[in-house]
């Protein structure tokens, strides 16, 4: 008898998880439909507008020199002691801040050192350097 009753009490001892499981899933899925998601702001950044100028508006001057040291002036071909008169004549006409030198890539620096230092007799324009096309 003490065996039966063993058995007995065995069996009474188990639990039926699968109701559990399906009332847990339910309330998952309740809760899952019921958030509201919540959208987080973040700063909002004011951008700058645009500076853009036509292009024939200002133009500027462009000082390209070539690997063996010629240098031309908006695209005409000048002596680097006649650079200071050419640009004087062009800020005459035109108003502009801005001198554009544009070295070849194999350009001796001293080349490019004279030409710079033709430019900056002149305290209104500021000096950029630009890059060949290939």
């Amino acid at each position: 008898m003490s065996k039966r009753r063993r058995d007995v009490q065995e069996h009474e001892a188990d639990v039926d998880m699968t109701p559990m499981l399906d009332i847990v899933f339910i309330l998952l899925i309740f809760f899952i439909v019921t958030t509201s998601f919540v959208k987080e702001l973040g700063l909002e950044v004011t951008k700058p507008k645009s500076n853009k100028t036509p292009a024939n508006a200002n133009p500027t001057i462009v000082v390209s020199i070539s690997d063996s040291g010629v240098v031309n002036f908006n695209g005409k071909l000048v002596d680097i002691e006649r650079l200071p008169a050419r640009i004087e004549n062009f800020l005459a006409e035109n108003s502009t801040t801005t001198a554009i030198v544009i070295p070849s890539a194999e350009t001796r620096h001293a080349d490019v050192v004279s030409v710079i230092d033709q430019i900056k007799t002149f305290d209104e324009l500021t000096i950029a350097f630009g890059k060949t096309r290939l």
